[in-house]
């Protein structure tokens, strides 16, 4: 550690955190095929239980401590940065989610509920998945795949922001927030590595290939981490929009994608039961 910088640092915890935890979710997947969406289900589930324990009772927390020390009603600025995460995440789901939907049958019935019910859908795997049954030429491949990776980038990058603004208010490097923050996020990618890797096999991808090009998808958390580590680093206002922004991103994504997903493809009150005890670890993690 004495011969690390701190930005080199905090670049190799997000890479572990990031691209190893969705790389142990896509071997996970690609070693278990069999599981159901009801597994699936159930870890999603638990992952946006800790990760609303991690906005809810640290990053907000932080982000408001930040915005205090400008003004008293820094709390405002909070609002309005967490609102702005929110809506910029909102928009640009909106504009993958218009460009995917009415090209793939299920989700352009309309009977289909507005958000995802179905593990492809989260990532618009199954874009991809149709446009190889249908043998379209390679330009509509790649452009299936550059949709995907922008869907997993609007997850990661957010949650990359909160690892590097959180190593940025850490007095200690390695038992600070910031390795907190990374763990917690480490976990919740397991989860999401095995909600990209199940589809992209069940495509015809090969398991070893789905297993690297799921730990690639954590790449772009590092890129957030970076962001959240220079804002963090620029003073009370950059550490309050940094914390506020990824507060919202992640707070839209939990609400609006992951936890409706998770009760529509797994019908059951377990999903609930999962979401509290995220929570409960969470919670445990942050107070300890």
């Amino acid at each position: 550690m004495d011969t690390l910088s701190p930005f080199v640092f905090v670049t190799l915890v997000t890479l572990i955190s990031g691209a190893g935890g969705t790389g142990v979710g896509g071997l996970i997947g690609a070693l278990f095929k069999s599981e159901t969406n009801r597994t699936i289900s159930l870890l999603l589930a638990f992952a946006g239980g800790v990760m609303t324990a991690m906005v809810c009772f640290d990053l907000l927390a932080e982000a408001v401590d930040a915005a205090k020390t400008m003004t008293d009603l820094g709390v405002l600025i909070v609002i309005g940065a967490v609102a702005l995460g929110v809506a910029v995440v909102y928009v640009l789901n909106y504009l993958i989610d218009r460009k995917t939907r009415a090209e793939v049958s299920h989700t352009a019935d309309a009977a289909h509920p507005e958000t995802h019910d179905d593990i492809d859908e989260l990532i618009h795997a199954d874009h991809l998945n149709m446009h190889k049954r249908h043998n379209d030429s390679k330009l509509s491949l790649f452009v299936a795949g550059i949709v995907m990776a922008c869907a997993i980038a609007l997850h990661n990058i957010p949650e990359g922001m909160t690892i590097g603004a959180s190593f940025a208010v850490s007095d200690n490097l390695m038992w600070g927030t910031g390795m907190i923050m990374a763990v917690l996020i480490g976990l919740h990618n397991i989860p999401e590595g095995m909600a990209v890797a199940v589809p992209l096999i069940s495509g015809g991808t090969g398991r070893v290939k789905a297993t690297l090009l799921t730990a690639a998808c954590g790449l772009p958390t590092v890129l957030g981490a970076w962001l959240g580590f220079w804002l963090g680093d620029i003073g009370p206002l950059g550490l309050t929009m940094s914390l506020g922004f990824a507060s919202g991103a992640m707070l839209y994504v939990v609400f609006g994608e992951i936890l409706p997903e998770a009760y529509l493809i797994y019908r059951s009150k377990l999903p609930a039961f999962a979401v509290m005890v995220g929570l409960a670890l969470g919670m445990f993690m942050i107070f300890i």
